[in-house]
């Protein structure tokens, strides 16, 4: 048997780690292959459009979540890999964060469960990683590009972040009198305290993958174009030393737990901050996505002409 198995490609695609298993799927957003003889489990972020966490590429995302715990239960309890990799197919770009048309479209209605439901979806997201699946699973965000907003917050989410050199993060919420809620504070405090954690938040500040190495943040730096084979080899010293490295993932999670009613908790500030936004906030929001519609247009002209 081919140690890789992918589906990347075909929608709605299943991909099972030996027979009688239930599949963990690719879907139309979300590319998913198992590295067995790596024991790794590679996930990539593939949205239409904006490449955003829009509800398409939630909706995917929890599904291949529940086919992972769908695996553990079929399998006596036991997943077939112990570590999990989020990275994303769009040249340039981690992830921008949340879907702010649809937040402006919502604001603009005073849709509070509209908004609420949303939220709550990208924790239990967030959690998941967090919570390894409620497993001794170590997750990993491969950054390849720009992680901002909820694309930040999902690479924190994991339990190590390499990023290539020329990935940049940033929390730009402020700039449109809001903050990101879908796990920053939370996610930043544990790394690198309250103080930090605050400043970033209400800075607005782009960062380099640099600047974030030397504060913590992400864990091991890659050349541009060597991210996954900088993961590979990372995880392969990883599994040498297995042993000790699952009890201590296990004890991080004892001693330094992420709640996910704590998550859910900030999303209902998040909610209520964001519906008292001004208009002049909401057209900033849009002038970002305008923005952002105008750099995805340009990587897919690229992508075509090459």
């Amino acid at each position: 048997m081919n140690p890789l198995l992918s589906v990347a490609g075909r929608s709605g695609g299943a991909l099972r780690s030996s027979p009688g298993q239930p599949a963990v799927a690719s879907h139309p957003t979300v590319e998913v292959s198992l590295d067995t003889v790596g024991r790794t489990l590679w996930s990539f972020m593939r949205p239409n459009g904006r490449p955003s966490f829009s509800p398409p590429l939630l909706r995917d995302l929890h599904a291949m979540q529940r086919s992972i715990h769908d695996m553990a239960e079929a399998g006596g309890g036991a997943l077939p890999f112990r570590y999990m990799v989020v990275g994303s197919r769009v040249p340039g770009i981690f992830n921008l964060g949340g879907d702010l048309a649809l937040f402006a479209e919502k604001i603009a209605r005073g849709d509070r469960e509209g908004l609420r439901q949303y939220a709550h979806a990208c924790v239990d997201v967030v959690f998941a990683n967090a919570d390894g699946y409620g497993h001794p699973v170590t997750t990993l965000a491969l950054v390849q590009g720009d992680a901002l907003g909820g694309g930040f917050e999902a690479a924190l989410s994991c339990d190590l972040i390499v990023a290539e050199k020329q990935a940049k993060f940033g929390l730009p919420e402020v700039l449109f009198n809001l903050f990101p809620g879908m796990g920053a504070y939370t996610l930043l405090t544990r790394r690198v305290g309250t103080r930090i954690a605050e400043r970033m938040i209400l800075g607005g500040q782009t960062y380099t993958a640099t600047d974030l190495h030397e504060m913590g943040i992400v864990d091991i730096l890659a050349e541009p174009g060597d991210g996954e084979a900088t993961v590979r080899d990372h995880l392969a010293r990883i599994d040498r030393r297995y042993n000790a490295h699952e009890a201590i993932q296990r004890t991080k999670r004892l001693v330094n737990p992420v709640r996910h009613q704590e998550l859910r908790d900030i999303t209902d500030i998040w909610v209520d901050a964001a519906l008292r936004l001004a208009e002049t906030d909401l057209r900033k929001m849009m002038r970002l996505v305008n923005a952002q519609n105008r750099r995805i247009q340009t990587i897919q002209v690229e992508s075509v002409a090459s």
